[in-house]
C-alpha cells in the first residue's frame, strides 16, 4: 500500500503544501496560499525595518493549502497520509502568555504588532543585538561562540528584548516566547503548553544561544544582566531540544477533521526552511547548499570528527544535528540577494507609478530584470569597472553587521543601467565567495555547491556569474519544491517509513537538472576584482 507525506513550507509571503509519495518522491499535488493580512501590508513599517506577521495568517493558510492539495488527489491519498512536517522562516519568534499562546491570539492584543510573530527580516533590534555581543564578550562564557561569535538582530533574544522594552502592555503579560516552527506542530498536536512544546534543535541552536556545553540556554544571571525585562523568562523555557527526524505528536481530532486526515497522522519536529531545503536538495558531507531567493541561506554539513573543537567565526551557527542527525550543521547567508536586484528594478520603475494603465506598467516591470541581465551579459569583463557591495539589507555573514549599508563606486557618465546591474550581480557573487572562503580558511571542506530557490531556477546570468566568481561548478536541484520536499523527507522518517534521513533522500530525491561550469579565464579575472570588493568593504 502506498504511503504519502505532506511537507509544508512557510516562506516570507506564502505557505506551500506538497504531497509526496514516500516510495519514489513523486510530487502528487501542491497548493500555495498567501498570508491575507501580510498581503495587505498590515503590521509592517518598512521604513523602520519592522516586519510582523499575525499567527492567524499561519493557521488559515495551513488549513487552506493542505485541504486544497489533497482535493487535487485521488480520495485514497488522504487515507494513506502518514506524516506531516513543517519548515518555516527564522528566527521568527512571538511572545506568549503562561499557556504558550502567542499574545496576538488574545483578543486584547489581536491588533498589536508587538504581540505578533517577528519575521526573520525584522531589523528593529540592532541595538539589542549589539548589547548581547558586548555582554557575551565580558562574561565568563561566551554564549555566542557556537553562533559564529556575533549575535544578530535577526535572532530571537534581540527581538524579544526589543519588544519587551518597547511595549509595556506586552511586557506585563509576556511569560515566554516560541518560534513559529515550534508553534505550528504544537497546534496540530494539541501540545501547546510551554512544557509540552518540543523545541527544534535547529532553531534553538542557531538562533537562541542553546548548547549542551552550558546545559541549554544562557543562565538567568546572563539574561537579567542583559535586561531586567527578561527576569524569570528562562524558567518558562526549555533545556532539551529535538532533531527533525523525531516525532512531535499526532493530529488532534479537531485538526484531523479540518484537514480530512486520520488522527494517526504523525507530526514531526520542525526546523527552519533553509535547513530542510538542504535535505530536499540531497545535501551530503561537505556539500554547500545555497537557498537563493530574496536573501540567501547557505547550509553545509560536516562529520563531527572533522569539525571537532573548531569554532568558525562570523557564521550563523554550528549545531550538531540541526540539518542531518549525526553531523554538524553550519549556516551562513546573505541578508539580501534577489532583493538587491529587486531594489534596482524598483528604482528604475519609479516613474511608472504615474501611468494609469496598470496592465501596461506591470508588463514593463516584468521585463526590466530579464532585459538588464541580457544586456549585462554582453559587457566584456574588462569593462566591469564599477564595484559594489551587497549589504543593502546589512550583512548576515561573514561577520554579521546589520548597521552596514550597500555601496556602488566607480560611476561615471557612461555608467548605464546594465553596467550597474552587472556590478550588483557581481557584488552578490563576491559576497557568496566570501562565505565559502570563511569556511575553507577555518578548515571546513567545501567540495561541491548545490543551488535551490527562485534565483537559481530563473537567472542563467546570475548563476553563471556566481560559478565564475566562486570558481566552482554549481548544480541546480531538479525539484521546484526542494524546501517542502525536505520537510516531506523528514515527515517520512518521523512516521517510520524510512529509517533515517539518508534513506529518505535516496528514495525521494529528485536529482539535478543542470550544472553551471566556471570559465577558468573569467575566474582568474574575477579574483582580481574580488580583492577590490574586499578593499571597498574595509573603508
Amino acid at each position: 500500500m502506498k504511503k504519502y507525506v505532506i511537507g509544508v513550507d512557510y516562506g516570507t509571503d506564502s505557505c506551500r503544501a506538497l504531497i509526496v509519495d514516500t516510495s519514489n518522491g513523486n510530487e502528487l499535488a501542491t497548493s500555495v496560499k498567501y498570508y491575507p493580512r501580510w498581503k495587505e501590508g498590515k503590521y509592517c513599517d518598512p521604513a523602520r525595518n519592522q516586519y510582523r506577521q499575525h499567527p492567524k495568517d499561519y493557521l488559515e493558510v495551513m488549513e487552506a493549502s493542505i485541504t486544497e492539495a489533497l482535493a487535487k488527489c485521488d480520495s485514497s491519498v488522504a487515507q494513506n497520509v502518514v506524516g506531516i512536517s513543517f519548515d518555516t522562516t527564522g528566527s521568527t519568534p512571538a511572545l506568549t502568555d503562561g499557556n504558550g499562546t502567542p499574545l496576538a491570539m488574545l483578543p486584547e492584543y489581536a491588533e498589536n504588532p508587538n504581540a505578533m510573530f517577528i519575521l526573520w527580516k525584522d531589523h528593529t533590534a540592532v541595538k539589542e543585538a549589539d548589547e548581547i555581543n558586548e555582554l557575551a564578550r565580558k562574561w565568563d562564557i561566551d554564549f555566542t561562540k557556537y553562533e559564529g561569535g556575533i549575535y544578530s538582530s535577526e535572532w530571537v533574544w534581540a527581538k524579544v528584548l526589543h519588544v519587551l522594552r518597547k511595549d509595556g502592555a506586552v511586557k506585563k503579560v509576556a511569560v515566554s516566547w516560541v518560534e513559529y516552527c515550534d508553534w505550528l506542530p504544537a497546534v496540530l498536536t494539541g501540545k501547546t503548553r510551554l512544557y509540552e512544546i518540543k523545541r527544534s534543535r535547529c532553531a534553538a541552536g542557531h538562533k537562541a544561544l542553546w548548547h549542551p556545553d552550558w546545559k541549554g540556554l544562557p543562565p538567568e544571571g546572563f539574561l537579567v544582566a542583559l535586561g531586567p525585562e527578561l527576569k524569570g523568562m528562562r524558567s518558562h523555557l526549555f533545556e532539551e531540544t529535538f532533531t527533525s527526524n523525531e516525532v512531535f505528536g499526532s493530529l488532534t481530532p479537531e485538526w484531523a477533521k479540518k484537514l480530512g486526515l486520520s488522527e494517526k497522522v504523525v507530526v514531526g519536529v520542525s526546523a527552519f526552511d533553509a535547513h530542510m531545503g538542504a535535505v530536499g536538495a540531497e545535501i551530503e558531507a561537505n556539500t554547500l547548499v545555497r537557498i537563493m531567493g530574496t536573501s540567501t541561506c547557505d547550509i553545509i554539513v560536516s562529520p563531527e570528527k572533522e569539525v571537532g573543537k573548531k569554532l568558525i567565526p562570523g557564521i550563523c551557527g554550528q549545531v550538531d544535528g540541526s540539518v542531518i542527525p549525526g553531523m554538524v550543521g553550519l549556516e551562513a547567508g546573505q541578508s539580501a540577494f534577489g532583493d538587491v536586484y529587486a531594489w534596482f528594478k524598483n528604482l528604475l520603475a519609479w516613474p511608472l507609478q504615474f501611468i494609469d494603465d496598470k496592465e501596461l506598467t506591470q508588463k514593463i516591470e516584468d521585463k526590466i530584470i530579464p532585459a538588464l541581465a541580457e544586456e549585462a551579459a554582453k559587457i566584456p569583463m574588462e569593462e566591469s569597472t564599477i564595484i559594489a557591495t551587497d549589504w543593502l539589507n546589512g550583512r548576515r555573514t561573514p561577520d554579521a553587521d546589520q548597521n552596514l549599508t550597500g555601496t556602488i563606486t566607480g560611476l561615471n557618465l557612461g555608467s548605464s543601467a546594465p553596467r550597474i546591474f552587472r556590478a550588483l550581480v557581481e557584488a552578490t557573487a563576491y559576497g557568496s565567495k566570501a562565505i565559502v572562503d570563511r569556511f575553507v580558511q577555518n578548515g571546513v571542506k567545501v567540495e561541491s555547491v548545490v543551488a535551490i530557490g527562485g534565483v537559481a531556477k530563473k537567472s542563467d546570468f546570475v548563476m553563471q556569474t556566481l560559478a565564475d566568481v566562486m570558481g566552482m561548478p554549481i548544480k541546480i536541484a531538479r525539484s521546484e519544491q526542494s524546501v517542502a520536499l525536505g520537510a516531506a523527507m523528514f515527515a517520512s522518517v518521523a512516521a517510520g517509513v524510512h529509517s533515517n534521513v539518508g534513506a529518505a533522500q535516496k528514495a525521494m530525491g529528485q536529482g539535478f537538472e543542470k550544472t553551471y561550469q566556471p570559465n577558468v579565464e573569467k575566474t582568474r579575472k574575477y579574483a582580481e576584482l574580488y580583492q577590490k570588493y574586499l578593499e571597498l568593504g574595509k573603508i
